[in-house]
C-alpha cells in the first residue's frame, strides 16, 4: 500500500515557517499586505477567500478582501487594481476566480503588477518561469506547493519520467516548467490525448500529477508500480463526498506515494500563497529573510 502524503501536516509546518518570517519582517516595521478581490457571490469562492483571511491572520499577514457585486464593470476592477499596484502597504494582489463572464480575466491578470502577482499568472512571470530565469519571481501557488511536498517526501525529479494531466495555467503549465527545470523528462497530457497513449505514458511514469476536474480519471491499472501520485482534483459527488481525479481505492495499492483528497494538495495552496506574500513583502521593503527560506 502507498504511503500517504499528509498535505495538512506539511502545510501546517510551512505556515509555522511563514509566521516566523512574518515576525522577522514585523521587527523591521513591515507587515506583509495581501489584497484579494472577489467579484460576485460564488459560494466556493466565498469559502476559499474566508479560509485565506483566516490563515493570513494567524501568520501575521494583513489580508483585506475587496468585494464587488456580479454586475461590476471591468473598468472598475482595473481602476482598483491600479490603486493597489500603487499602494506600498499592499505586497500581493489576487483576483479570485471565477469572475463574471463580462470581465476579461486575462486582462485583469495582466493589469496586476508582476511584482505583486501573488498567483504567478502575469505573462511576465510565466515567461520567466518557462525561461528558467534566475532571481525571484512569483510562481503559481499550487505547483509550487507540490514541489514543496515532493521535497518534503524526498522525491527528486532529476532523471525521472513525469506525466502531468491537465494543461491549465493554474497547475499543468507551470508544473510542466517546474518539473523541466528540475531536470525531469516531462509529458503534458490533456483532453485531446488519446486514451491509449495516456495509459501508455502513465505506465512509464515515475511521478504522476493530475489536475483535470474529472473524477476517477486515473486508476490503479494505469499506474507504474511504486509511482508517486499527486492528485490535485477535487470533485463533489452526488452523495456530497469529495473525491479526486485519481481513483484512490485502486491507485493506493499500486502507488509508492499518494496524496489523499481531501487533505493532500489543497492545504498547500493557501500555505504557499502566504509564503509568497511574505517573500514579496521582504523583496519590496529590502528585508532579508533567513537563509534557505525559499524552497524554489
Amino acid at each position: 500500500m502507498a504511503k500517504l502524503i499528509d498535505g495538512k501536516a506539511i502545510a501546517k509546518s510551512l505556515r509555522a515557517s511563514v509566521a516566523e518570517q512574518a515576525a522577522r519582517l514585523s521587527e523591521a516595521g513591515v507587515v506583509p499586505g495581501l489584497a484579494v478581490i472577489l467579484v460576485g457571490d460564488d459560494p466556493a469562492s466565498e469559502i476559499y477567500v474566508r479560509n485565506k483571511e483566516r490563515a493570513a491572520s494567524k501568520v501575521g499577514v494583513n489580508a483585506q478582501t475587496i468585494r464587488y457585486d456580479a454586475e461590476t464593470a471591468e473598468e472598475t476592477l482595473l481602476a482598483k487594481i491600479a490603486e493597489l499596484n500603487a499602494d506600498t502597504s499592499v505586497d500581493a494582489i489576487l483576483v479570485q476566480s471565477p469572475v463574471p463572464g463580462h470581465i476579461d480575466e486575462h486582462k485583469i491578470q495582466e493589469a496586476i503588477s508582476p511584482a505583486k502577482d501573488v498567483d504567478g499568472f502575469h505573462p511576465e512571470n510565466i515567461g520567466r518561469l518557462y525561461a528558467n530565469r534566475e532571481g525571484y519571481y512569483p510562481i503559481a501557488n499550487t505547483p509550487r506547493g507540490i514541489m514543496t511536498m515532493l521535497a518534503h517526501e524526498g522525491v527528486t525529479l532529476a532523471g525521472k519520467n513525469v506525466v502531468i494531466i491537465g494543461r491549465s495555467i493554474l497547475v499543468g503549465r507551470p508544473m510542466f516548467a517546474l518539473a523541466q527545470a528540475a531536470d525531469a523528462t516531462v509529458s503534458l497530457l490533456h483532453r485531446y490525448t488519446p486514451d491509449n497513449l495516456r495509459h501508455e505514458l502513465l505506465q512509464q511514469a515515475d511521478v504522476v500529477i493530475v489536475a483535470t476536474g474529472v473524477a476517477g480519471l486515473v486508476t490503479g491499472a494505469d499506474l507504474k508500480a511504486g509511482a508517486t501520485v499527486i492528485d490535485v482534483g477535487i470533485n463533489r459527488m452526488a452523495d456530497g463526498s469529495l473525491v479526486g481525479d485519481v481513483d484512490f481505492a485502486s491507485a493506493e495499492p499500486v502507488a509508492g506515494l499518494i496524496t489523499p483528497v481531501p487533505g493532500g494538495v489543497g492545504p498547500m495552496t493557501i500555505a504557499t500563497l502566504l509564503q509568497t506574500t511574505v517573500e514579496l513583502a521582504a523583496l519590496h521593503h529590502g528585508v532579508t529573510l533567513e537563509a534557505g527560506w525559499q524552497t524554489i
